[in-house]
């Protein structure tokens, strides 16, 4: 039986070129910032963005006041800017899930929350389903779990996919979104490897990084990525959501993930349904932008 799983999982990874030269992909990523950005720098283009990010907050010092603030700002943002889009999403430790559901009044906001120990992923699965299932009792509509990346590394595909598999049906028809740690992953064809075993698993969206290890998202990994979910649905018909979050510090960080999301996957994706941003300062910057003055919202 082990050896059939086994041969599920190098089966599919046979499917899709995974020897890939690292060079190759800055290169390619270089041409898309140097011939396309620039482009894509415009009002219509930060306002999408601005209905893209799923404003985040995941501190230590997180407590049920700062929370219940934070998601009071998303209520307010709509009476304030009722021209703009709202944020696609409120993202939290699962500990704050009722306190975001009790307070949000913004229909479309999803609220998402970290599940699985986040952000290290080393727990027992039973305590995994066990979070995952509380997160969504106490109102998360998304779920965002780690991939086990020390077992990733080890070769063990098998428990790796499993783990994945096991957390989706415990979400159900809520989406789960599979974040690599692309940053620990270090190649890029550890990358699209991890990328494929994820969503054969049954990740509705992958994301990139956590945030909390450097290196966080980057262009390449974002390339490698939208390359793998490309390659997957011309597999299989199935549309896989994107999400690069940790480390998108401008508004020219969002412009190069839109851009690259743009040029591989194209305009199916570019919908605050299949591309998301995952950040907190991001929101201010592109605010900022749109009105034309520096904005402190959120």
């Amino acid at each position: 039986m082990m050896e059939q799983q086994e041969n599920k999982y190098e089966k599919a990874l046979s499917l899709y070129n995974t020897d890939i030269n690292d060079e190759e992909v800055r290169t390619a990523v270089r041409k898309i910032i140097a011939e396309k950005v620039h482009e894509n720098d415009t009002p219509e283009v930060k306002k999408f963005l601005m209905g893209s990010v799923e404003l985040t907050t995941l501190k230590t010092t997180d407590s049920e006041e700062s929370v219940l603030a934070f998601t009071e700002k998303v209520n307010q943002f709509d009476e304030t800017y009722p021209d703009l889009p709202h944020v696609a999403t409120i993202c939290v430790y699962p500990c704050f899930a009722k306190t975001v559901a009790d307070t949000l009044e913004i229909d479309g906001v999803e609220i998402a929350c970290v599940s699985g120990s986040f952000p290290s992923s080393q727990a027992l699965i039973e305590v995994k389903i066990a979070e995952t299932a509380l997160a969504i009792k106490d109102g998360a509509t998304e779920i965002d779990i780690v991939l086990p990346v020390g077992k990733f590394l080890s070769g063990n595909y098998e428990d790796v996919a499993d783990e994945i598999a096991e957390l989706k049906a415990v979400c159900g028809e809520h989406k789960m979104k599979v974040i690599l740690e692309t940053g620990c992953l270090k190649t890029a064809s550890n990358i699209k490897k991890a990328a494929i075993l994820a969503m054969y698993a049954g990740a509705d969206y992958i994301k990139t990084s956590t945030g909390k290890l450097e290196p966080a998202a980057t262009p390449e990994a974002a390339y490698v990525m939208c390359q793998a979910i490309k390659k997957y649905y011309e597999q299989t018909g199935i549309q896989i959501g994107f999400k690069p979050a940790g480390g998108l510090n401008s508004v020219m960080d969002a412009l190069i993930y839109y851009t690259i999301v743009k040029e591989v996957l194209g305009k199916e994706w570019l919908t605050n349904q299949w591309f998301r941003m995952g950040t907190s300062r991001l929101a201010n910057l592109l605010l900022s932008e749109i009105v034309g003055e520096e904005t402190i919202f959120f």
